[in-house]
């Protein structure tokens, strides 16, 4: 029986193909990490500023105030996180979070999809098979009362409004939300 020493050729072609597999493993594991360009939708360089994220939601409220609606108000990027939330008084628990998944649909599926209010898009997914699986995913509703916050042609951001006695309604509320800032946004 030969013993083989730590250095022999054959040691060292055997060290080189582990270390081979190992460093081609790690590389196609990156690939299966999403990045950020691909993990989310991003806007090309703007953001909302938190001022006007929070006009728009207090704006939203003062809307559907003036109808008798209870109501509360979320601004959502295209990464999915919340820039401003209002909750008008005497609104329900409930508001919070239908107003949060109504701005994150359009948000993130707006870019996708090519919509700007979500009343739009739930009409499409009503009559298209299979789309309505799109519910299904984490924070995304299919209920009207959300709108697209646009700047320089995309979305940046979007509206959500929650609370109301329709969709239709929570929908005109995030659409005056919107006008209060929409001069104020890039072209």
């Amino acid at each position: 029986m030969t013993s083989l020493s730590a250095h022999s050729p054959r040691n060292l072609r055997s060290c080189k193909l582990v270390q081979a597999v190992i460093a081609s493993t790690f590389v196609s594991s990156l690939s299966l990490v999403p990045s950020g360009a691909s993990a989310q939708v991003q806007s090309k360089g703007y953001n909302i500023p938190l001022s006007l994220a929070i006009e728009a939601a207090l704006e939203g409220v003062r809307a559907c105030e003036a109808n008798g609606y209870k109501v509360s108000v979320a601004v959502v990027d295209t990464a999915g996180e919340m820039r401003a939330f209002v909750k008008g008084d005497h609104s329900t628990v409930h508001t919070k979070t239908s107003s949060f998944r109504k701005a994150y649909t359009v948000a993130t599926l707006g870019p996708v999809f090519g919509f700007d209010a979500l009343g739009v898009f739930t009409e499409k997914v009503r009559t298209t098979p299979n789309a309505s699986a799109l519910a299904s995913l984490p924070d995304v509703i299919l209920l009207a009362g959300g709108v697209a916050i646009k700047a320089r042609g995309e979305i940046v951001a979007a509206i959500g409004v929650g609370g109301a006695p329709g969709g239709d309604k929570d929908e005109v509320c995030a659409q005056a939300g919107l006008a209060k800032i929409k001069d104020r946004l890039p072209n």
